[in-house]
C-alpha cells in the first residue's frame, strides 16, 4: 500500500499576520472591557471598547493595503464585531444599570445582541452578493461599531457630567432597543468613507482633526457626548431622506 504525498508546507511572512493578529487584539479589548465593568471599573471598560473600535477599522484597511486579505480574516472579523459591538457594551450596561430592571433589563441586552447579529449577518451576506441597498457612501441601517459607541451614550453623558445621578433603568433599557433596532433598520447612514476634500481644504481638514483629537484626549467624554448626539442627528436625517424617497408624489 502506497503512502499519501508528504503535504506541501506553506511559509506565511509574520507581518502578513499583523490584521489578524489587530482582530485578535481588539477581541481581547472587548472581553477585558466586561471584566472591568464587573469590578466597577466603568470608564476603563467605555475606553477598551473604543480601542476596540479604532482596532476595527484599522485592520481592514491594513489587510487590503498589505494585500493580506482572506477569508479566515473576514470571519475573524465578523466575529469580533459580535463579540465587542454586539456583546460586551450591553453587558457593560447591564453591570452598570441594567441589572436593576430585573429580567427586563435583561431582554433589552438581548434584544440589542439579536440586533447587532442580525445586522452582521445582512452585512456580510450584501457584501458576498456586491449590493448593500443603497449607494457605497451610505450603510443600511447603524453599523455595530457605531451602535456600541451610540448605546454606551447614557454612561459617557454620566462621565461628563461627574456627580450627575445614574440614568433610569428603565429609560436606559428603552434607549438599547432602539439603537439594536436602529442597526438592522433600513434607514441610510453615511459611511465616511469615500470623503472627498478640495485640495485647498485640507489644511482646514488637517487642524480639525488635530483639534478633534485634541478635545479628545483632553475632554474625551464631553467630546464623545457630543459626537454621539451629532451622529445621531445624521441618523435623523438619513431617516428623513428615506421618507422622503418614500413618500408618492402629487
Amino acid at each position: 500500500m502506497s503512502k499519501p504525498p508528504p503535504t506541501k508546507k506553506r511559509s506565511v511572512p509574520v507581518f502578513l499576520l499583523l490584521p489578524n493578529l489587530m482582530t485578535v487584539m481588539a477581541i481581547c479589548a472587548g472581553l477585558t472591557a466586561i471584566r472591568f465593568a464587573y469590578e466597577g471599573n466603568y470608564e476603563t471598560s467605555v475606553r477598551l471598547i473604543l480601542v476596540a473600535c479604532i482596532l476595527d477599522g484599522l485592520d481592514g484597511r491594513l489587510a487590503r493595503l498589505m494585500k493580506a486579505e482572506s477569508p479566515i480574516g473576514a470571519e475573524l472579523d465578523s466575529l469580533a464585531d459580535f463579540v465587542n459591538f454586539g456583546v460586551a457594551p450591553v453587558l457593560i450596561l447591564y453591570s452598570w444599570t441594567l441589572h436593576d430592571f430585573g429580567g427586563a433589563g435583561w431582554i433589552a441586552v438581548l434584544t440589542y445582541a439579536i440586533c447587532c447579529v442580525l445586522r452582521l449577518a445582512r452585512f456580510n451576506v450584501s457584501n458576498r452578493l456586491g449590493a448593500e441597498g443603497h449607494s457605497s457612501d451610505y450603510f443600511v441601517g447603524i453599523p455595530s461599531p457605531a451602535g456600541a459607541v451610540l448605546v454606551l451614550l447614557p454612561m459617557v453623558v454620566s462621565f461628563a457630567l461627574s456627580g450627575a445621578p445614574v440614568t433610569s433603568p428603565v429609560v436606559t433599557a428603552i434607549y438599547v432597543c432602539i439603537i439594536g433596532l436602529l442597526m438592522i433598520s433600513r434607514i441610510p447612514t453615511y459611511s465616511f468613507k469615500n470623503v472627498v476634500v478640495d485640495q485647498r481644504n485640507t489644511k482646514f481638514v488637517l487642524l480639525g482633526t488635530v483639534l478633534l483629537v485634541a478635545a479628545l484626549l483632553t475632554y474625551l467624554w464631553t467630546t464623545l457626548a457630543l459626537l454621539s448626539v451629532a451622529y445621531i442627528g445624521l441618523v435623523l436625517w438619513g431617516l428623513k431622506t428615506e421618507y422622503l424617497s418614500k413618500k408618492p408624489r402629487t
